[in-house]
């Protein structure tokens, strides 16, 4: 049996009769397993809650403790760090139980220490070699909402047996969730949660539809927090602000940017066919790539020419504001003339994995005269959906077909990431074959319907936003 226990007390609320420390810990160390999912868990009357009520999930939980002198307490901790407790908001050391300045209690991890063997060799060494007793004290913690994980709180309240969160992406002060049906009875206490467990945040949204198919935003109501929607990121060590209601932008991609974009070289010249607000134009144009960025929708184009502003590059930025296939058989074409004459590397990027693919059927006798060499010819890194068990082969076998060209032989497919189940999203990088750029007035092949006319502007990226 222990002796000289003690208890401590951070809330007066409420007196318990505790068994005793040595019984108690050997208790935990015979029921470990058991008790360890449950120790921090929030008291089970919050389950159902819909309208977060922060003092249903306050309690008192008991840990073990070790009284240290105060003068070797910060060596203890060193010592000790996988076995202190670690709590959002717990501290590891607190007052003696007599307010004694020659000691203080360091709280242990319930899940790691249940007994005096519990420490490592190592650990147990140190203790002597600090004088300190390796006996355990009770010491009974108030646990509040502020010291659970978010996890532990939604864990806590929503149904048992149902998923409790389907992830969230985050777009500076902004947090982007994809609630399932069965979670939606709870949206705004997951928001609240979300914003109070993550330093920063000050609003919450969730996507309520699907992506729209001609300007790719997204519908989405705001769970908790202001709607203030103009949000600011740093990507690659690019900034970008834009208005996350009304322009796409996926943080998730952040890797896929920086592959594409350190595929191009000074001097190069890029074409990016649905831009956004410039994830790859941006830095593409801070490398010293030449840019001609084209997006149909008018807030993407606002955002683009306001980032290229941002990072000082407008001088590097050509900016459209066109439907995909009107910059492919306008500005491109025409810039592409004299691009094939020269010697640096021409590229077209079509970051639209929905549709993409459609477009490339405009490349087809978009020129009349071959140049001397072939070198030049563009390259492009055109992205896809496909939900097929070889995504690869699928994405070239619907490029070849837009085309009219086989690209079996000369087309390699990127995996860029798993957006569902069974759904890839692809990257394909080929060069446009010259049998496809260049044909006779009279072997040219039509290109598909086009969509309805839209609004069409180009400008150079000189105006403020």
């Amino acid at each position: 049996m222990w002796r000289n226990l003690t208890r401590i007390f951070v809330s007066v609320q409420t007196q318990r009769n505790l068994i005793s420390a040595a019984a108690h810990w050997r208790l935990c160390a015979t029921m470990n397993t058991e008790l360890e999912p449950k120790l921090y868990c929030p008291p089970s009357g919050v389950r159902g809650m819909t309208s977060l009520d922060k003092e249903a999930f306050t309690q008192t939980i008991t840990v073990p403790a070790l009284q240290v002198p105060t003068g070797v307490v910060n060596k203890v901790l060193k010592s000790l760090k996988k076995s202190t407790i670690q709590r959002p908001g717990v501290p590891r050391v607190v007052q003696d139980k007599e307010g004694n300045a020659d000691f203080r209690l360091v709280l242990l991890d319930p899940h790691r220490v249940s007994s005096t063997s519990s420490f490592s060799e190592a650990e147990a060494e140190a203790l002597r070699a600090f004088g300190v007793s390796e006996e355990l004290q009770d010491y009974e913690v108030k646990l509040t909402y502020d010291n659970l994980k978010s996890e532990e709180v939604l864990e806590a309240v929503l149904p048992q047996g149902q998923e409790v969160t389907s992830g969230f992406s985050r777009v500076g002060h902004i947090v982007h969730m994809n609630l399932r049906d069965h979670q939606l009875p709870f949206k705004n206490l997951i928001g609240q949660v979300i914003m109070d467990k993550n330093r920063g945040v000050t609003c919450v949204v969730n996507k309520t539809n699907i992506i729209d198919s001609t300007y790719r935003n997204f519908c989405m109501e705001v769970l908790a927090g202001e709607e203030n929607m103009v949000a600011k990121v740093k990507e690659n060590g690019v900034m970008y602000e834009f208005d996350f209601s009304r322009v796409y932008w996926n943080p998730r991609l952040s890797t896929e940017h920086q592959r594409v974009v350190q595929l191009f070289k000074r001097g190069d010249t890029v074409f990016d066919v649905f831009a956004g607000v410039g994830p790859f134009a941006v830095p593409a144009a801070r490398l010293g790539a030449n840019i001609w960025a084209n997006d149909l929708n008018p807030e993407s184009y606002k955002w683009l020419q306001h980032n290229c502003k941002l990072n000082k590059v407008e001088s590097k930025v050509q900016t459209f504001n066109l439907d995909g296939r009107a910059f492919i058989q306008g500005p491109l074409k025409q810039e592409l003339c004299t691009l094939l004459k020269g010697e640096t590397s021409v590229h077209v990027v079509m970051n639209l994995p929905a549709m993409a693919l459609e477009f490339l059927d405009a490349f087809r006798g978009l020129l009349q005269l071959e140049p001397a060499c072939e070198q030049n010819l563009p390259t492009v890194h055109c992205y896809a959906f496909s939900k097929e068990d070889d995504p690869a082969a699928d994405v070239v076998l619907r490029a070849s077909r837009s085309l009219g060209f086989p690209l079996e032989n000369q087309c390699s497919v990127h995996f860029v990431r798993n957006v569902a189940p069974n759904k890839d999203m692809m990257c394909a990088r080929f060069r446009i074959p010259k049998e496809v750029l260049f044909c006779r007035n009279e072997e040219k092949t039509e290109p598909t319907e086009e969509p309805a006319p839209k609004r069409q502007k180009c400008d150079k990226s000189t105006d403020s936003t």
